[in-house]
């Protein structure tokens, strides 16, 4: 997508409603949290949006994640590698997101890869993949929209958030976090 110009008008009205919806003080818990609880196998993200786009993009660390919130020998996601290739990496975050809706997220509040994997912020497309018939005035849901950091943050802040309520020993960190 590096062809795409800048947005103008209503795109760019929207693009501008979607920036606003990330939360960088969300951003810093979440990756405090993910830290926390991987542990020493995951390396400290770049600061800011792009940094932490880059770092969950490859999905091994969603995977690490998914993983570490359910018993040895029961985790979800079996094989966890770092890979250039750009399918790897997408199978790797859909691996992350059936685990995470089998978890207890539901559906409607799963980022699409697209969403993480591109990490654009919804560029010229406008409300286009909105299927409830919602014009640009209404706030994109998670998966409607695509390309859109925040709902990666809602996804992990929903995850965070059950495996507190799960309370069943595998959360490590703050639950105050959450």
């Amino acid at each position: 997508m590096a062809n795409r110009g800048p947005s103008y008008g209503l795109s760019r009205e929207v693009q501008q409603k979607i920036d606003r919806q990330y939360d960088p003080e969300l951003e810093q818990v979440l990756v405090r949290w993910i830290l926390a609880q991987c542990g020493a196998d995951v390396a400290q993200p770049a600061p800011g949006r792009d940094g932490f786009q880059q770092w969950l993009k490859d999905g091994t660390v969603l995977c690490q994640l998914i993983n570490s919130l359910h018993p040895r020998g029961q985790e979800p996601v079996a094989k966890i590698q770092a890979s250039s290739m750009a399918f790897k990496q997408m199978e790797q975050i859909s691996q992350f997101l059936q685990a995470a809706e089998r978890y207890g997220i539901a559906a409607t509040d799963i980022f699409q890869t697209v969403d993480l994997w591109e990490g654009e912020r919804l560029g010229g497309r406008g409300e286009r993949g909105r299927r409830d018939g919602a014009g640009a005035g209404a706030e994109p849901a998670c998966g409607l929209a695509g390309k859109n950091m925040a709902c990666v943050q809602r996804t992990l802040m929903n995850l965070g958030s059950l495996a507190v309520a799960k309370n069943d020993g595998l959360f490590v960190g703050d639950p105050n976090w959450f």
